[in-house]
């Protein structure tokens, strides 16, 4: 997770389109090209030598200047190239935040102003790619005076040993013409150069991706149910990109089959407790033990398998409603989808919607609501059949009365499995074995419901706002 926190969507595009693509130019059109003119080379040269080395020497003089050159202006190619690959990545990204983010631009009225840094980051481009094009212009002018420079310096001085005895003229017309024979290979020197380097620029940047080893690794393979035993042992973990502390010695347990309530505040570290169960992150210090066992010493595959989360941020793929449902289970069966849409209190929504289960749901769910979204997301955790079930403020987009019927399956679904939900209120139609509230990252108040109501904190001020607020909404 913190390797996509670093890295955003376009740079990844670029990499995976545009650098990839100028690697296979090398490996198609460049190898190819090469293996032909080091073969030309070697069979013209050798004509040449069997003719008269002292003139082949002369004719072939200006080649270790053009090494030179080549090699000079082929660093250039390769630096500005590497550049013109991060400005391009760094186009995508703007194109990819606007196209995800186009309700957000329009609803501001922000389009003349994003097109505006868009052109204006283009034109940062087009200045890059026009200094590369000013190298790239350099090699075939250069070509050509060398080769014209071979080629009167062939005539001159194969004019000499034609009037010494040494050749024939005959001679000078066949180096002359072993010579144009050299022109597009020696040529195509710069071109295969050129495309050689910025084929190594973009190879670094793949092989930055492909040489970064994941934080998290399944040190087993071992599938098994979980028997729902959590316990958090003076938890502390700090975001690894940011270095933000967002827990700070956190302690709990509960046993298979209990329920725990997670309040507090934004910011208070509860969605990272739910980050760190399903191993999204390591613990930065103490142990998160599941069964007994330390969940750095588990099956992640089978850990995250048979735990049934519903992240804060609903994501949904461009995909039917059905196929968004059955992604928690791909082997699910059409009454098990309907029947879960059911429990999720979302089943008539998707009937009314144009094409029932089979509608497609827009690009991260754009044509649902953003309550219809939560409760697919619901439905998509609960198809696996889980054993441990988190529910991160998953129903905060919905209304009382869909929020009660939800509850109410959870009451009877979640019986027998340990259920954490965290939450900003307070759900009195399910009964808590535990609730703990969080505080910049620690544990303020931890109780049940009656307990936490005496200590008259934060639980007991929160619940008498939202019961002030039902009451208010009632009449």
């Amino acid at each position: 997770m913190a390797f996509y926190k670093r890295h955003n969507t376009g740079d990844l595009m670029s990499r995976i389109t545009e650098d990839v693509s100028k690697v296979r130019t090398y490996l198609g059109p460049a190898v190819l090209y090469g293996i032909n003119l080091v073969t030309l080379f070697v069979m013209v040269i050798y004509a040449m030598f069997s003719v008269s080395w002292e003139l082949t020497l002369y004719s072939l003089a200006p080649l270790p200047i053009l090494s030179l050159s080549i090699y000079y202006v082929s660093d250039l190619i390769n630096k500005r190239s590497t550049v013109i690959q991060q400005q391009l990545a760094h186009l995508n990204s703007i194109a990819q935040e606007v196209y995800s983010g186009i309700r957000v631009v329009k609803s501001y009225v922000q389009e003349r102003f994003m097109g505006k840094h868009f052109a204006q980051q283009s034109e940062v481009y087009k200045e890059k790619a026009l200094r590369l094009a000013k190298v790239d212009a350099m090699f075939f002018p250069l070509m050509m005076l060398m080769i014209g420079a071979s080629t009167v310096i062939t005539v001159y001085i194969g004019g000499l040993q034609v009037v010494s005895g040494k050749i024939t003229t005959g001679n000078i017309a066949e180096f002359v013409i072993y010579v144009n024979m050299l022109t597009w290979p020696v040529t195509s020197i710069g071109w295969i150069a050129s495309i050689v380097q910025q084929a190594a620029a973009s190879q670094r940047r793949i092989n930055e991706f492909l040489q970064t080893e994941p934080d998290i690794k399944s040190p087993v393979h071992d599938p098994h149910p979980l028997q729902g035993n959590i316990v958090f042992d003076n938890v502390t973990f700090d975001y690894p990109d940011t270095g933000i502390r967002a827990m700070d010695k956190v302690s709990f347990s509960l046993r298979s089959g209990e329920k725990m309530a997670v309040i507090g505040r934004t910011g208070s570290g509860k969605s990272s407790m739910a980050d760190l169960l399903v191993r999204m992150y390591d613990v930065s210090e103490g142990a998160i033990l599941l069964d007994g066992k330390d969940v750095r010493e588990m099956d992640l595959a089978n850990l995250r398998q048979r735990i049934g989360y519903v992240p804060q941020d609903v994501f949904l793929f461009s995909d039917s409603v059905a196929n968004n449902i059955a992604f928690g289970n791909p082997v699910a069966t059409w009454s098990e989808i309907q029947s879960f849409a059911r429990h999720a209190a979302v089943y008539d929504d998707i009937v009314d919607l144009s094409e029932g289960f089979e509608t497609m749901v827009g690009e991260r769910g754009v044509t649902l609501s953003g309550g219809q979204k939560q409760r697919l997301s619901i439905a998509r955790a609960l198809i696996k059949h889980p054993d441990i079930v988190i529910l991160d403020d998953c129903l905060s987009a919905v209304d009382t009365n869909t929020e009660k019927m939800i509850l109410g399956y959870l009451e009877e679904e979640l019986a027998s499995k340990t259920a954490i939900i965290i939450t900003h209120r307070i759900y009195s139609l399910l009964q808590f074995d535990k609730i703990i509230v969080l505080e910049h990252g620690r544990i303020v108040e931890e109780g049940t419901h009656d307990e936490l109501i005496e200590h008259g904190g934060y639980y007991a001020d929160l619940f008498e706002r939202q019961r002030s607020e039902d009451e208010v909404d009632a009449e």
